[in-house]
């Protein structure tokens, strides 16, 4: 059999790479598999305020360098490569990829969670220039101007909440005609002044320069359309977790993430999930670098009952 590390984590981001530090410095032979470069979702983020410790803010690519670097400084190791295949059940666990085959005692799996998109033409093209999709990462840069919100459920609704305390004007945009979110929501957003409501619309076209104008909306029932000039739109449609990897393997909740709880222990001994792709309340970069350090602590125990 080729050489079998400790501990392997699949996917670089904040939680992957936390994990490979406390990994490393434990003495465990720790290996990355990324499939584009350290820091996952987070390295798309230009500017980062509420990671403790930068005073001034980190943009997300550099914090996801200084972390793989940070971590390979106490021997940790990365391969950049797509994971095709995975076997977790057996104890020597079996990860294939583009480049090669790797076994591990134990696993962490680390892939994270896609946020929703609209799916519009420039909707890409705009991400950072007035499209976004996290309002606890981005709010703060439309302090007193005007953002919609395109969404229904929880998410959109403390989103909407959040911005109505720093933005000079909220627009929620949804499909339906009253919100699918728990109701706790419904009253204060019902009773803050500068949150208004565009129901049974629909998002139709983005209006762009360089930077986003204006959304096109559609009322989904008459096909009436209107323009809503915006300085911001935050997308809160919900997210997709990545767990096709390994879905006829560990148990997935309703929506799709991992079954783990703080232990990040899954439904299968020596592999736990970390980070965005587990069940959690909060998907953040400070509770996805928790995940990797209680991992690893779950890690090393495990290891010393083989």
């Amino acid at each position: 059999m080729n050489h079998i590390y400790d501990l392997i984590i699949i996917g670089g981001g904040p939680a992957g790479y936390t994990a490979a530090l406390y990994g490393a410095r434990a003495g465990l032979d720790t290996l990355v598999i990324e499939r584009l470069s350290a820091g996952g979702q987070m390295a798309l983020t230009a500017q980062i305020d509420n990671y403790p410790g930068f005073e001034n803010g980190v943009d997300g690519f550099t914090l996801g360098q200084n972390m793989q670097s940070g971590a390979e400084r106490f021997g940790a190791k990365s391969v950049l490569a797509d994971v095709s295949k995975v076997d977790l059940m057996p104890k020597i666990k079996v990860i294939e990829t583009s480049e090669g085959t790797f076994h591990a005692r134990t696993v962490a799996i680390a892939t994270g969670a896609n946020h929703r998109e609209l799916g519009l033409p420039n909707e890409q093209a705009l991400v950072g220039r007035g499209v976004a999709y996290c309002a606890a990462c981005d709010g703060m840069f439309y302090r007193g101007k005007t953002v919609v919100v395109v969404g229904g459920g929880n998410t959109a609704a403390a989103d909407a909440m959040l911005l109505s305390r720093v933005a000079k004007k909220v627009i929620l945009v949804h499909r339906r005609d009253t919100l699918r979110a728990t109701k706790i929501y419904h009253k204060p957003l019902m009773e803050a002044e500068n949150v208004e409501f565009h129901w049974n619309s629909a998002v139709a076209e983005l209006l762009a320069d360089e930077k986003l104008k204006a959304v096109k909306l559609k009322d989904v029932n008459t096909g009436e359309e209107t323009v809503v000039e915006t300085d911001g739109l935050f997308v809160s449609i919900g997210r997709k977790p990545a767990t096709d990897l390994v879905k006829d393997q560990l148990e997935l909740d309703r929506s799709g993430y991992i079954v783990a709880g703080e232990s990040t222990q899954t439904s299968i001994p020596g592999v736990y999930a970390i980070g965005d792709v587990r069940t959690k309340q909060v998907r953040q970069v400070v509770t996805a670098v928790a995940d990797g350090a209680v991992a690893v602590h779950q890690a090393e125990e495990y290891l010393a009952s083989l």
